[in-house]
């Protein structure tokens, strides 16, 4: 588990800026409101593509090392998309996803 990452998508829940599920993540990206959207890594390929193709212009979009029910943990229910509404948070965020080889 990456403790250190789930940590902060749980900051980001309690600040109330962590937008969950696809739908609501959608808006919140056509909104401007969303700075960082987030990936399962056991979402869907076809969901994925489908995200990464509605925040292509708008936001960047990231794939977590953790999967749905890893991050129940954090959501109370299994969501695969989330976006992160505050630029700090989504800052931390980004400083704790796995560096790309």
């Amino acid at each position: 588990m990456h403790d250190p990452l789930i940590s902060a998508l749980s900051l980001c829940r309690k600040a109330g800026a962590l937008v969950t599920g696809f739908d609501p993540v959608k808006d919140s990206v056509f909104t401007g409101k969303a700075r960082l959207v987030l990936l399962a890594s056991d979402l869907s390929p076809k969901t994925a593509q489908r995200v990464q193709h509605f925040c292509e212009d708008f936001v960047e979009c990231a794939a977590l090392p953790c999967t749905m029910e890893q991050l129940s943990a954090v959501t109370r229910k299994p969501a695969g998309v989330f976006a992160v509404t505050d630029p700090n948070l989504a800052n931390l965020c980004k400083s704790k996803l796995p560096k790309e080889e």
